[in-house]
């Protein structure tokens, strides 16, 4: 293990530039940052172990599998992990890690900054599901239990929880991971719309997150162009990307398809 006080991560971001303002015509953008470790946190949304869509189902099993890998490195370099299955915390109520995160004094955030959410590109309004209409129900019980909670990680779906922690160890970025990108990934509370309205600087690790999006629905492409689309949204409007291969120094993940 490498002295985690002293790591600096060296990432790889893209975001997208109207360089042209009212033209409608973003370039990628890319450039390189590098964060001390121990000023770094890395979440997890919302990867269930299980979801009412089997297509998200699935495609959550084939991603845990690097993003525990990731987990334990980003852990090992000095990352503070933060697990947030939400709506499962009764499954981890006597958890070490849960119970970390609740000893941390509650800051009041700051009043949020105004910044507009522009419309997705894609319809969700059918759930997003890609494998058929298939009715919602509450699958999910615990995290993937592939993605191992151990060390200092912490456990919580609470926003304020979240942002108390990240101030009470002086961190200011915050690297999201999971599911799903244009719904729990930008909406919830602990999430990249609220904390970066709060002041937290997010990143989105694009290739280990998904989307909820029917190809049958608005802009009718396939279910991984919707998902390329709605992090593209995401660079041009709430944060950069980056990819795996900053932690894992390979290829970045790729879905079966």
């Amino acid at each position: 293990m490498s002295n985690a006080g002293s790591e600096t991560l060296r990432l790889h971001l893209r975001t997208r530039v109207e360089a042209f303002k009212g033209s409608g015509e973003w370039e990628e953008v890319f450039f390189t940052r590098e964060l001390p470790a121990k000023e770094t946190a890395l979440l997890l949304c919302d990867v269930w172990d299980k979801h009412w869509c089997e297509g998200a189902t699935q495609r959550v099993g084939e991603m845990v599998s690097t993003m525990n890998e990731v987990v334990s490195i980003a852990r090992n370099r000095g990352v503070q992990i933060i697990h947030a299955p939400s709506d499962t915390l009764d499954f981890y109520a006597d958890s070490p890690h849960r119970q970390r995160i609740l000893a941390v004094p509650r800051v009041a955030p700051p009043e949020p900054l105004e910044i507009p959410d522009a419309p997705l590109p894609i319809d969700d309004s059918d759930g997003g599901c890609d494998t058929g209409q298939e009715p919602w129900y509450k699958a999910w019980t615990r995290q993937h239990p592939a993605i191992e909670i151990t060390g200092n990680d912490v456990i919580s779906d609470n926003g304020v929880e979240v942002y108390s922690l990240l101030r009470a160890q002086g961190i200011g970025h915050l690297i999201l991971m999971g599911v799903h990108t244009n719904m729990c990934v930008l909406g919830r509370s602990f999430a990249i719309r609220q904390m970066t309205r709060w002041g937290i600087r997010c990143l989105l690790m694009r290739d280990l997150t998904d989307t909820m999006y029917n190809p049958a629905k608005r802009p009718c492409v396939d279910h991984f162009t919707g998902t390329e689309l709605v992090i593209q949204h995401i660079e041009r409007y709430w944060c950069p990307t980056i990819t795996s291969s900053d932690f894992t120094g390979r290829p970045p993940f790729r879905f079966a398809r």
